[in-house]
């Protein structure tokens, strides 16, 4: 099991090297092929929780970005508190069914989104209600991925201001998806973070490689192919989980 962990995160850390994002939503969605998504989410815990972190604070302006998006982080903590979805580990919910839905979304999101609506004037209001679905599903899912990304796009940004507020984005879904493992263990299902820091090595050692193909190879193909794959996973695990493959 050790070394499909290392495969999966390595392929994860390379895809993100490349192309800026998806370590959790493919780390999710194909350790889910070996283990409970309860399992997989808590080895995203040490991983996810450093790359987040790197990419929060690489660039400064922090306080200036809480200072913006916080009815939006506030919004992502109430939801994984109170979340409208069964949560993960809850027995009778078919979590790898609604994982398998967000991955193909968000591959097709990322196929067919050409030029985003500009929704800032509406910012005021949107963000608590996305925040809030993103923490839901976050807890239900362990990747936080649909509505929160999409959104961030629509207020256009600058570039570098995008990319740290997913950073903040991420890192704050991740302590909340942490705090929630702690306080919702599933029996016989501890989490192992000794496993969760072995698997940091090689997503670290998978960016490294994943920025050198980004030199090499047109982005836009890879982005392509990254895409499509996660709509065919995200597909399988939907059939899969409802027994009709």
């Amino acid at each position: 099991m050790t070394a499909f962990v290392i495969v999966i995160f390595a392929l994860a850390g390379l895809i993100k090297g490349t192309i800026g994002l998806g370590l959790p939503a493919v780390s999710m969605g194909l350790l889910t092929i070996f283990m409970s998504p309860f399992q997989a989410a808590t080895l995203l815990i040490v991983p996810s929780m450093l790359t987040n972190f790197w990419q929060l604070f690489a660039e400064g302006h922090v306080l200036k970005l809480i200072r913006r998006f916080w009815l939006l982080l506030a919004g992502i903590i109430v939801g994984s508190v109170w979340s409208i979805f069964p949560t993960l580990g809850h027995s009778e919910f078919h979590s790898e069914a609604l994982l398998g839905g967000m991955l193909a979304l968000y591959g097709l999101y990322g196929l067919l989104a050409k030029r985003m609506p500009d929704l800032s004037q509406h910012e005021k209001w949107l963000s608590p209600i996305m925040g809030y679905l993103g923490g839901a599903l976050t807890v239900a899912t362990g990747v936080v991925v649909i509505p929160v990304v999409p959104y961030l796009q629509t207020l256009h940004l600058k570039r570098d201001d995008l990319v740290q507020a997913l950073g903040l984005v991420f890192t704050t879904s991740t302590v909340c998806l942490a705090v929630f493992l702690h306080r919702n263990p599933v029996e016989d299902m501890p989490i192992d973070y000794t496993m969760s820091a072995i698997a940091l090595i090689p997503a670290l050692i998978g960016m490294w490689f994943g920025k050198k193909i980004r030199s090499r190879i047109p982005e836009q193909k890879f982005r392509t192919v990254f895409f499509i794959s996660l709509i065919a996973l995200g597909s399988y695990m939907m059939l899969h989980q409802f027994g009709w493959i």
